[in-house]
């Protein structure tokens, strides 16, 4: 017979516990599984090597599976398992260990004779514990023992036993608590001493493709997208995508459903109200279904939301509770979606016209806490416009409509604002918001009538005029009037002085912007070292994602100076930088982003590289017909007519150099570069008097215009007025080699037509040097038939060899020249200090020693070193002793 406990009383008969009432056997078996029902592997195994801990805890929210994970992982063990589900009865030590000694017998574990069992509810004799992990640990095998739904178990005490015998049982114990809420249990020891394996709610969400095999199960085949969407609306959440595919079932059109279905009304509603929220005592209720209004939270948020004091510790027992409250880190929290949007539909029902005094109420709090897009929302959701608007005015937040990684999230807040909403803060959103999209018919109305506020109402603060000032570059960009832009810089520059430092400073995006389209304006007027001026400040500038925009549109900007100027080099290192930055950021396309492909596309024109610049352009043209400013609409048609035209497509490039682009006063750079290309085609179409006439008046103070007006009197055969033209080039600038080396080719035509090769030569060498560090081909391309013979023919061919023409054999570049051969081409005489550097390296003197040998300093030598080199075509010392040697020289 079986010991009773120490009072030595008859035990109670099997199966009755120590209130008299027999115990409930269902308690003790394993929940069935349904037929839908989908095992997982990735978790079965976490379990299975969760066998070498003594403890397991799969903690998780309501319907989140564990359950049934934990009973089909359960069922395929070989050792023996004990089952048991709490009640809330087990609250008393005597209760609950009356259960689980039953249901060791119930699952035949061996060696409980001697155990005896409690013979009253509220306590338990330490010598039956003491007995049981005795007997536990004898019996050889591990016995596995699930506490299903373990939260509603709250004694301390209860918890303080299991420990006891866990800890003596030693090997013959493996606890695995299934639960909402952690027990009471020190589990800091446990996972100190890496005792403890948890599964949370994370790793019990469901995958995407998890998720496609459960829908399946039920009837539903989506496509992924359809299972990746429930997905993210549940946050994996088992008896949701259960829940939502039984529903599913029943509609005509499930695929529709499972996209659109109401969460409010809906069997996940009826589960969670169940199940999570009328578990709540009625203000805990109160302040989930005020909270729901909130997409993340944090005590002191709540608190102003529920008028009371203890959020903190209310958010804390809920987080515990697993209550589908998310802790996110630093006190702030997070209602679960679905969750939320259940709750938002209750409080709607049970206290109309709340929300709006929620949110209202939530706007503020977050303005005050620096939330801004939050605050926004919050005051948008809360049809609170003037609030919304004078918050992105006051707070200098203007500009976040148009940059940062979130700047299209804030835009949308104000997609329900309705023309009856009026006033200055209100008419500066939506022109910020039509302006960022390039439509000016309806931004500059806007604009102007904010202005016109302004300007009535002189008690606005500075912050609003700012904003104003911001708004007014962008339209001065956009319509191009840099006198417009410069003013509003002017104005800008004034009011800075009567704001707040620090309010700047949080703010750097606003200059940036400003001077961004300074800089634009700028380039557009022709001002460009003006331009590049304003635009470097914000390129240099540093600074995070609100700042990634205003870099990347000022690389390119710069990147298009350089290209104009002739150095298409430069232009590409500052448009690839661009790029760059782009990328890193990931930034959101938007109108007007087209500048740094068409830089790019530009310089793989200038290297005859056609299919890639075709694709350059190809992914930009025509994607925002509407929505340039014009600096880089006339940029676009320069160049697709300039590929155009290096496809053979004369007519439709001269069509593009007349497109016409609307701005308030011209460009002349926009004007040169048209004539440029209207010329060009012209001489392509055999029009050299047309070609002239298309640069005629510019030809007098624009470099690159007098060289192509030289062009076109040498194709008409007047080769002395082409000579007259490149002979007296106007100096507007440090021209790159994109203008120079046409030049040059320019006067190596003149030369060959007027019987000079020799010249004619030397001048192509140049030219190829120039060119070879860019590869620079469409000049050469362009310059005519009578170039081709001697770009195939001695040291040309060397130099143009392997970029520009087909390289040499190798066998007969290295054969020696023969008796009697001339000297190869020197592209440009050597000066007579640049020879006597030349002959001290040639005496291996160093750079320090030919300084103090013909007492110069030793920059002074560097600088004719380099000019020996380029004369030479090398790039050592070495090799420019043994060139000078091979010419001569030496």
């Amino acid at each position: 017979m079986a010991v009773t406990e120490e009072d030595g009383a008859e035990p109670e008969p099997e199966g009755v516990g120590p209130t008299g009432d027999p115990l409930l056997r269902t308690r003790f078996a394993l929940p069935e599984r349904p037929s839908t029902f989908l095992r997982r592997a990735r978790l079965v195994r976490h379990l299975d090597e969760a066998l070498r801990t003594p403890l397991t805890l799969v903690n998780g929210s309501a319907g989140a599976g564990k359950t049934l994970l934990v009973a089909d992982w359960a069922a395929g063990l070989r050792q023996p398992v004990v089952w048991l589900t709490a009640d809330s009865a087990d609250r008393t030590p005597g209760v609950f260990w009356a259960y689980l000694l039953e249901a060791l017998r119930a699952a035949g574990v061996p060696g409980h004779a001697d155990v005896g069992c409690p013979a009253e509810a509220s306590r338990v004799d330490p010598r039956t514990l003491t007995r049981l992990a005795a007997a536990l640990e004898r019996h050889g095998r591990t016995t596995v023992v699930v506490l299903d739904e373990f939260d509603r178990v709250t004694s301390g005490e209860i918890a303080r036993q299991l420990q006891f015998v866990l800890r003596h049982a030693g090997h013959g114990l493996h606890l695995v608590f299934v639960t909402r809420t952690e027990p009471l249990l020190p589990l800091h020891r446990y996972r100190a001493a890496g005792e403890m394996t948890e599964i949370r709610n994370a790793e019990l969400a469901f995958t995407t493709d998890e998720a496609q095999e459960l829908l399946t199960r039920h009837g539903l085949h989506l496509p992924l997208s359809a299972a990746r969407a429930l997905v993210e609306r549940t946050q994996g959440w088992a008896a949701g995508l259960r829940l939502c595919a039984l529903a599913a079932r029943q509609d005509d059109h499930p695929d529709t459903y499972v996209k659109q279905f109401e969460a409010g009304r809906s069997t996940v509603a009826d589960f969670l109200l169940a199940e999570v929220l009328d578990r709540q005592e009625p203000d805990t209720q109160d302040l989930l279904l005020r909270i729901s209004v909130l997409e993340r939270f944090c005590p002191d948020l709540v608190n102003a939301l529920t008028l009371r004091t203890d959020a903190e510790a209310v958010l804390a027992a809920l987080h515990r509770e697993n209550a589908f409250v998310h802790y996110l880190g630093h006190a702030w929290y997070t209602l679960h979606p679905l969750f939320a949007e259940i709750l938002r539909a209750h409080l709607r029902e049970r206290r109309p016209g709340l929300e709006p005094e929620l949110r209202g109420r939530a706007a503020r709090w977050l303005r005050r806490s620096g939330a801004l897009r939050e605050a926004l929302v919050q005051g948008a959701a809360a049809d609170d416009w003037d609030f919304t608007a004078r918050t992105v005015v006051d707070d200098l937040a203007i500009g976040r409509l148009f940059t940062g990684l979130r700047s299209e999230d804030l835009t949308t807040v104000f997609a329900d604002m309705g023309p009856e909403v009026r006033g200055p803060a209100p008419d500066l959103v939506r022109a910020a918001r039509d302006l960022g999209r390039r439509d000016l018919a309806h931004g500059l109305p806007h604009l102007r009538r904010a202005g016109e506020e302004l300007a009535r109402d002189g008690g606005e603060p500075a912050p609003a005029r700012l904003g104003l000032a911001l708004l007014d570059a962008l339209a001065a960009r956009l319509t191009g009037s840099p006198e417009q832009a410069e003013h509003a810089a002017e104005q800008a520059r004034l009011l800075r002085r009567e704001i707040p430092a620090e309010l700047l400073d949080e703010h750097p995006e606003l200059t940036a912007l400003l001077l961004t389209h300074l800089g634009s304006a700028r380039l557009w007027a022709g001002r460009f070292e003006d331009a590049r001026s304003a635009l470097a400040a914000v390129a240099s500038q540093p600074g995070g994602a609100v700042m990634a925009l205003p870099r990347w549109e000022a690389l390119g900007h710069l990147a298009l100076i350089d290209y104009l100027l002739g150095w298409p080099g430069r232009a590409e290192q500052k448009a690839l930088a661009a790029a760059g930055q782009a990328e890193r950021h990931s930034l959101p396309r938007r109108p007007g982003d087209g500048l740094v492909p068409l830089v790019l596309a530009a310089v793989r024109l200038d290297r005859d590289e056609l299919d890639e610049a075709q694709a350059l352009l190809a992914g930009e043209d025509g994607s925002h017909p509407c929505a340039e400013d014009p600096v880089e609409r006339a940029g676009r048609a320069v160049i697709r007519g300039r590929l155009l035209l290096a496809r053979g497509d004369a007519r439709a490039a001269l069509a593009a150099a007349g497109e016409p682009v609307p701005a308030d006063v011209a460009s002349p750079w926009a004007q040169e570069h048209s004539a440029l290309l209207a010329s060009a085609a012209h001489l392509a179409r055999g029009h050299p008097e047309r070609a002239g006439q298309a640069v005629e008046r510019m030809a007098r103070h624009r470099t690159a215009c007098a060289i192509e007006a030289a062009r076109a009197r040498l194709a008409a055969g007047r080769t002395d007025e082409a000579l007259g033209l490149i002979g007296h080039l106007p100096e507007d600038g440090r021209p790159g080699p994109a203008v120079t080396v046409r030049a040059t080719l320019v006067r190596a035509q003149a030369a060959h037509e007027s019987g000079d090769p020799a010249t004619a030569a030397r001048l192509v060498a140049r030219a190829l040097l120039d060119s070879r560090r860019d590869r620079l081909r469409r000049p050469f391309l362009e310059a005519g038939p009578w170039i081709h013979p001697l770009l195939h023919t001695g040291q040309l061919r060397e130099l143009a060899g392997g970029w520009l023409v087909p390289g040499p054999d190798r066998h007969t570049a290295a054969a020696p020249a023969p008796p009697g051969r001339p000297a190869d081409l020197v592209v440009e005489e050597l000066s007579a200090r640049e020879q006597d550097v030349l002959h001290r390296l040639a005496e291996m003197l160093s750079t320090e020693e030919i300084a103090a040998d013909l007492n110069v300093s030793v920059n002074t030598v560097k600088t004719h070193l380099k000019s020996i080199y380029r004369k030479l075509g090398v790039s050592r010392r070495a090799e420019a002793v043994r060139r000078a040697r091979e010419v001569r020289l030496l």
